[in-house]
């Protein structure tokens, strides 16, 4: 598994068997310090990941693996939405923003972080 920041979106008219309806984000490859490590890549999106949020993703034969059915031909699938990442090394970084979600009453709330 490997960190990824989502940067771009692919459109694609035509898919292989098995990979049709699903969604190909462009992501970069991250270091533990949140640092870009390597060239961008498409990878297929399993999780519903957004623009911008940070990811963990998987290669090879595990990206094959992540969608139904298995086997397709991927190279890269994003299988996770990163909350918040914490290395003993380093600070807390905490990657989600406080959405704002609307109480019983009406009166909008923060969720709160960890």
């Amino acid at each position: 598994m490997y960190l990824g920041r989502v940067i771009g979106t692919v459109a694609c008219q035509r898919k292989a068997p098995g990979l049709e309806g699903q969604k190909f984000l462009v992501v970069q490859p991250l270091n533990d310090a949140l640092e870009a490590v390597g060239p961008s890549q498409v990878a297929v999106d399993a999780v519903q990941a957004g623009p911008q949020e940070l990811v963990y993703l998987v290669g090879s034969r595990e990206a094959a693996l992540a969608l139904d059915p298995y086997f397709v031909p991927v190279d890269a699938a994003i299988v996770g939405i990163v909350d918040g990442l914490h290395n003993p090394e380093r600070e807390l970084v905490s990657q989600r923003p406080a959405r704002a979600t609307a109480s019983k009453n009406g009166k909008s709330k923060g969720r709160a972080s960890k």
